[in-house]
């Protein structure tokens, strides 16, 4: 049977690396999703998800993380998470729950420390600093406070056909307190169906919750189109409806797999994303927008970019 994984950003990869390697071995899909995003929550130089995650403006950090089971459709989620180590596997636990899957703010806390999962502060040095860089950026200069919002998705299918998909963020850099993008929320930041294949999504979550585009694109592979072809369609038509209506579309970037391990890509931005199969090494790809609507642009990444990104997002912050 086939497998495989595909996910949001760079920041991905280690962790499809270590899911598919579980899933070559037989690992559930389930456990390979929590698995590879607990993976990006801990790494502090990730500035857009879990440990190290870029502040709301009043300098807290406020975690979303959803989960989705394809074979039965229980969700789990949690939406402004400030003291939870993993907030992805909060969500996988509270997707087994019959009532009170979805919980916020405080809520989040207590029944974390409930059921044993860790606790602890999610705000680093570094990222305090880049928020007080920010505050003093938008006193000076009179900038946006806004900038930033890399959620990492991830889709997973394993050998018993089984599918499951994932979600976790720090959201807009500088948000509100108490502001909740498309991350969490089923159908917008994420949806599966093991019947079918999964879809999750990463950029503006205000806009991207307008469309419902994760539950789209399944949507569409379910009338039999391929990944790449439901993905882009359900990203253009939304997208050119979006700039009809107001003027103007944010950043929306998706990924999508099926239930045979295939695998499509939308954007309208420069995009990194990771993909790994039982027919492809884990692999970072970068997509390009088309001008025409086509599909985007898709090729491999260099190791020079990879060098150029690792040095970037461990660079000091002054």
């Amino acid at each position: 049977m086939s497998y495989g994984m595909i996910a949001t950003w760079r920041m991905a990869c280690d962790g499809i690396t270590k899911g598919t390697t579980d899933l070559a071995n037989g690992g559930s899909a389930q456990t390979a999703i929590v698995a590879a995003i607990k993976m990006v929550e801990d790494y502090p130089f990730y500035k857009s998800v879990g440990y190290g995650g870029l502040p709301n403006e009043e300098g807290l950090v406020e975690l979303d993380a959803a989960f989705m089971n394809g074979d039965n459709f229980d969700i789990g989620a949690v939406a402004g998470s400030r003291s939870v180590k993993n907030p992805i596997a909060v969500a996988e636990k509270l997707s087994h729950e019959r009532f009170n899957s979805f919980l916020v703010g405080d809520g989040v806390a207590k029944y974390a420390i409930k059921e044993g999962f860790e606790i602890q502060n999610m705000l680093t040095e570094r990222a305090k600093k880049t928020w007080e860089n920010r505050l003093a950026e938008m006193r000076n200069s009179n900038l946006s406070p806004y900038d930033g919002h890399d959620t990492v998705g991830m889709v997973a299918l394993d050998q018993n056909g089984s599918m499951a998909c994932g979600t976790s963020s720090s959201g807009l850099f500088m948000k509100k307190e108490g502001r909740i993008g498309d991350s969490p929320l089923s159908g917008s930041g994420f949806y599966v169906d093991s019947e079918i294949g999964g879809a999750t999504a990463t950029g503006l979550g205000e806009d991207l919750m307008k469309g419902c585009l994760s539950y789209e694109t399944v949507r569409l592979m379910g009338t039999g189109l391929q990944p790449q072809e439901a993905v882009n369609q359900a990203m253009q038509d939304f997208a050119k409806q979006l700039e009809r209506r107001k003027g103007k579309c944010g950043a929306f970037s998706l990924v999508a797999m099926n239930n045979k391990g295939e695998w499509g890509v939308a954007t309208n931005v420069e995009f990194s994303f990771a993909v790994a199969t039982d027919q492809l090494a884990p692999t970072i790809y970068l997509a390009y927008p088309s001008e025409d609507g086509s599909y985007p642009k898709i090729e491999v990444a260099s190791q020079e970019w990879l060098d150029a990104y690792q040095a970037r997002i461990t660079a000091p912050i002054q």
